[in-house]
């Protein structure tokens, strides 16, 4: 997409601190970190969510995500992650382009859990919720 930022560095014409890369996906570190080691994995072709990636790449993706956590985990030694995606402008994407999230935590970090993102259940229960869904 011609003014997809995320397309830009795969094109090479934005500069990035890679530290993976194969034919479908690149990973590099955030230069706005949230965190040391903070790295975006993203799928070379462009989608804006993961419904507009097929499922053979989806599958990808989490082995990718998988292999970047190993080299943060190799070389800086976190107590865990938080790995995930922002799914739309409401759901926090900024850049229109699917990115996964590869955050190291450590113990006195001061950051949250996935469930400090949103505390708002709705006006339905449960049960109601489930009921929609089948």
């Amino acid at each position: 997409m011609e003014n997809c930022v995320f397309c830009k560095i795969i094109d090479g014409d934005i500069p990035c601190y890679k530290i993976y890369e194969d034919d479908d996906f690149l990973a590099f570190l955030d230069v706005k970190p949230h965190a040391k080691g903070h790295s975006v994995v993203i799928p070379k072709k462009h989608g804006e969510t993961i419904f507009d990636l097929d499922d053979n790449l989806l599958q990808k993706v989490t082995v990718i995500v998988k292999r970047v956590m190993e080299r943060i985990q190799e070389v800086l030694n976190p107590d865990g992650f938080n790995v995930g995606w922002n799914h739309n402008t409401a759901g926090g994407q900024v850049v229109p382009h699917l990115h996964i999230h590869i955050m190291p935590r450590w113990n006195s970090d001061g950051g949250g859990s996935m469930h400090s993102i949103v505390k708002n259940p709705g006006d339905m229960s449960v049960e109601e919720v489930v009921e929609l869904l089948k």
